[in-house]
C-alpha cells in the first residue's frame, strides 16, 4: 500500500511518499502533528513527538528526501547542502533514517523561515 503525506508550512502544500520501512510505519502511525521550523544551510528540521533509535542509518541524503535525526527526535527535510555538506554531497548533522521522499521540487522549501508553524498529516 502507498502511504502519502501531506506537508504545509507557509504558501508550501508539499506531497511526499513514504517508504517501507519501520521508521516510516512509526511515523504514519503518529500523523498528523504540527510543529515549529528550524533551518539549517537547505534542510529544514523540527521535533516530532517520536523517540526511536537508528534503523538504517545513512550520513549522504538527496535532495528531496526525508529524514528522522534521533538526536533531536527531528523530522527532516532536505533540499540542498547543508553546513556539513562538500561540494558534491548533502550531508546531515549526523546519521539519519531516510523514511520518505518529496514528489516534486525539493526547491519548494527554500523560502521557508524559521518558527513558521509546520503540520505534516496523511494526504
Amino acid at each position: 500500500m502507498k502511504r502519502q503525506i501531506r506537508i504545509k508550512v507557509g504558501s508550501v502544500a508539499a506531497l511526499a511518499d513514504l517508504s517501507d520501512t519501520k521508521t516510516a510505519e512509526v511515523i504514519w502511525q503518529a500523523l498528523p502533528f504540527s510543529s515549529t521550523v528550524n533551518t539549517w544551510g537547505d534542510e529544514i528540521y523540527f521535533s516530532i513527538p517520536l523517540k526511536m533509535g537508528l534503523e538504517f542509518g545513512q550520513e549522504i541524503v538527496n535532495s528531496g528526501d526525508l529524514g528522522y535525526w534521533p538526536p533531536g527526535s527531528a523530522f527532516c527535510i532536505f533540499f540542498g547542502p547543508t553546513p556539513m555538506s562538500s561540494q558534491y554531497q548533502i550531508r546531515p548533522a549526523s546519521a539519519v533514517d531516510v523514511f520518505g521522499r518529496l514528489v516534486g521540487n525539493p526547491k519548494m522549501f527554500k523560502g521557508i523561515k524559521a518558527g513558521e508553524r509546520i503540520v505534516v498529516e496523511r494526504a
